[in-house]
Parts: C-alpha cells; sequence; structure tokens
C-alpha cells in the first residue's frame, strides 16, 4: 500500500497549489481522508479530511483558503489550497481514517501514511 503526495512547490504568499495524494495498493473509498501537515520543528496536525459521502471538515487556520476534495476512481484525494501564507510552509501528507468530530476536528487515522510533499510560501 502506497500512498504518495505531489504538487508541493516554492509560492510567494497569497499564491495557489493544488495537491493531490494517490493511493495504490489498495482502495480507501470506505473511509474517510484526511490532509496533514507538519512544519519544521513542530508537530504534526490536522488540515482537512473528507468523509466517504464527500462531507468536509477543515482546521480553523486554513478555514475558507482550503478545499479537499476526492475521486474515488482515481483512488486520489486533492487539496486546493489559495492565499497561501508563509505559516502555511510545511510537509504535507494524507492518510486514510475516521472523521472525529471532536471538538476539534480531525481524523482518527488507521496506521496508512505515505511520503509528504513539501510547501514553501514565501513573504
Amino acid at each position: 500500500v502506497q500512498l504518495q503526495a505531489s504538487g508541493g512547490g516554492l509560492v510567494q504568499a497569497g499564491g495557489s497549489l493544488r495537491l493531490s495524494c494517490a493511493a495504490s495498493g489498495r482502495s480507501f473509498s470506505s473511509y474517510a481522508m484526511g490532509w496533514f501537515r507538519q512544519a519544521p520543528g513542530k508537530e504534526r496536525e490536522f488540515v482537512a479530511a473528507i468523509s466517504r459521502s464527500g462531507n468536509t471538515y477543515y482546521a480553523d487556520s486554513v478555514k475558507g483558503r482550503v478545499t479537499i476534495s476526492r475521486d474515488n476512481v482515481k483512488n486520489t484525494v486533492y487539496l486546493q489550497m489559495n492565499s497561501l501564507k508563509p505559516e502555511d510552509t510545511a510537509v504535507y501528507s494524507c492518510a486514510p481514517g475516521f472523521v472525529d468530530l471532536g471538538p476539534p476536528v480531525g481524523v482518527k487515522t488507521i496506521g496508512y501514511w505515505g511520503q509528504g510533499t513539501l510547501v514553501t510560501v514565501s513573504s
């Protein structure tokens, strides 16, 4: 089972990026999918989640600036990020699991993690 994130890069503040996370080896259509990020020297944090039925959930820090979506046929989850800020700089990765409404909202992952993609936002 592999989860491969892509689409990161260097972008100026205010810019946009679209991240993708493709799963191979098994289908995760029966799970929620979450995006997480880990900035240098910080713990991993929840960014966004999408349930099996397409309900979406966002961390307060990104609400209104990011949109999560999924394509179960392609076994891929996406994260459209707009109005990027320097504090969004982090390695972004995805993982399957179950939505936890908390509060705060998050995802209880099931142990599958892939390589992330680095997003660097310059000021």
